[in-house]
């Protein structure tokens, strides 16, 4: 895989984020964590886009609301 140095500034606690997740889940680098991170991101938004898209529209059938039978018959 190509590869491209980056330069980011962090606080303090999000290195420490790293640093630790590295250390309990045996990741090589500090890379590889950011890299798992952004995977994730990703894929949350994706299963958040194809959720959006699967859901039905009900909007168009609110003009057969009053079509039919009246409330009371339910």
């Amino acid at each position: 895989m190509r590869t491209e140095k980056l330069s980011i500034s962090l606080t303090p606690e999000a290195i420490g984020v790293i640093d630790a997740y590295r250390a309990t889940h045996a990741v090589k680098s500090r890379s590889q964590v950011v890299e798992q991170a952004l995977r994730r991101l990703r894929e949350d938004e994706l299963e958040a886009a194809y959720r959006e898209a699967s859901a039905p529209d009900l909007s168009e059938w609110d003009v057969t609301l009053s079509d039919g039978l009246p409330d009371e018959a339910w």
